[in-house]
């Protein structure tokens, strides 16, 4: 059973474990404030692949028939910012939402993975909030790269959360709250494409190696953000990721 983050601190990077009263332990027994560090991801992924339409609800509130196989698309590194970070909404845009996903952290390298062994190969998991600038969008069979690779729009973190701790990810209640109101609220239950079907998709045709991450799409619940909000992405038995608007 494992829960860790990685922080900035001191000008050093570092693993960090929480307390019961929300402070963080480091590696040499230093005990330092959630307000004292730099959050960062707590993963740094060779390679990110994401899932559009993973919920059929979120398909049917954009007015799209659910896909009948996984639509996936990569994202850049790029992307990532841990919790607590600022996410800058570009001038001039009509729609930006937060998506709140499960993200799965590939433990060892997995090539061919068989559905029944799939868990055998996840290391853990972590919460992702993958924003989406709509005014960008071609169509979403064909994800335009400015939609979804945008520098910093994808928060990461607090924790990686062992598959042991975590327990079965298929049973996981997700809420996003704006500004401390419940805007999105969905179970993983609810995937089209469970995380064995994906793991076992997707290695068929590539090898994942320790650290990737697979996002796995986010349920119904679509709500603009504007400068100033707080965003919230939680799952059950992982954490709360936040995050701000600039």
């Amino acid at each position: 059973m494992m829960r860790r983050a990685r922080v900035a601190w001191n000008g050093i990077v570092t693993e960090a474990e929480p307390l019961d009263d929300g402070r963080l332990r480091l590696p040499d027994g230093t005990i330092v404030g959630e307000l004292d560090v730099m959050w960062l991801p707590p993963v740094e992924p060779g390679v990110i692949v994401a899932l559009g339409l993973n919920y059929a609800e979120h398909a049917g509130e954009l007015s799209f028939v659910a896909p009948k196989e996984p639509l996936l698309f990569f994202k850049g590194k790029n992307t990532l910012i841990g919790h607590r970070g600022r996410t800058v909404r570009p001038e001039g845009v009509n729609m930006m939402h937060y998506e709140c996903e499960l993200a799965v952290v590939i433990g060892r390298p997995a090539s061919r993975v068989r559905a029944e062994r799939a868990y055998d190969y996840i290391f853990g998991y972590t919460i992702a909030n993958d924003y989406a600038v709509r005014d960008y969008l071609e169509n979403y069979y064909r994800p335009n790269f400015r939609v979804k690779n945008r520098d910093r729009t994808t928060p990461l973190g607090p924790w990686i959360v062992s598959h042991e701790e975590v327990g079965d990810p298929m049973a996981l209640r997700l809420r996003t709250y704006v500004n401390g109101a419940v805007v999105q609220e969905g179970y993983t239950g609810d995937m089209i494409f469970s995380i064995p079907y994906l793991l076992e998709y997707i290695t068929e045709f590539m090898t994942l190696a320790p650290g990737d991450v697979i996002l796995t799409g986010t349920p119904k619940g679509a709500v603009n953000v504007q400068p100033g909000d707080e965003v919230v992405a939680e799952i059950e038995r992982i954490g709360r990721l936040i995050n701000y608007i600039v």
